[in-house]
């Protein structure tokens, strides 16, 4: 992985995605809620591997497209972990569990939150992972906080990849 601009890295390939999740992991609180930004493919589910491994949980990931939510909770804090692919309105959030635990127990991450933005919290981090042209394993990785807390939490997973790159 590398270091490059403030909140700004690059992963290599699958390793070093899954192991920025777990520096992710080492700085999460409860309430904390991140949201996963990118195409199909780019390493959402990787990603969240690594932060359930880092909260302690050695279970296996899998992204919940068709369960929606899935709670991992082996670890120092529960991670809730969602997938809102498949939803297509807003008043199907009800229906996911979201509202039960989002800012509240745990950390929260979702997958394909943007759309739903608005309608969720103004408390985040989003996490956006692209492809990088030209090289099929190469991510572009950015965290864009939204909020105060998200503004420390940032602050605190760039100092962790910082000094793990070094």
């Amino acid at each position: 992985m590398h270091y490059g601009a403030p909140l700004r890295y690059t992963s290599e390939g699958v390793d070093d995605t899954v192991e920025l999740g777990e520096l992710v992991a080492s700085c999460l609180q409860d309430g904390d809620v991140l949201v996963l930004t990118g195409g199909l493919g780019v390493g959402k589910t990787h990603f969240t591997k690594g932060v359930s491994r880092g909260l302690g949980d050695e279970r296996p990931v899998t992204s919940p497209t068709f369960a929606l939510m899935a709670v991992h909770d082996g670890g120092r804090i529960p991670l809730f972990h969602f997938d809102l692919y498949r939803l297509e309105h807003a008043y199907q959030l009800e229906d996911t569990g979201i509202f039960d635990v989002l800012g509240y127990e745990g950390a929260c991450l979702l997958e394909w939150g943007e759309q739903f933005q608005d309608d969720l919290t103004d408390e985040y981090l989003g996490v956006v992972i692209a492809r990088v042209e030209g090289d099929a394993d190469r991510r572009d990785v950015a965290l864009e906080p939204h909020g105060a807390r998200a503004v420390a939490l940032a602050e605190a997973i760039d100092a962790a990849v910082a000094g793990a790159c070094r």
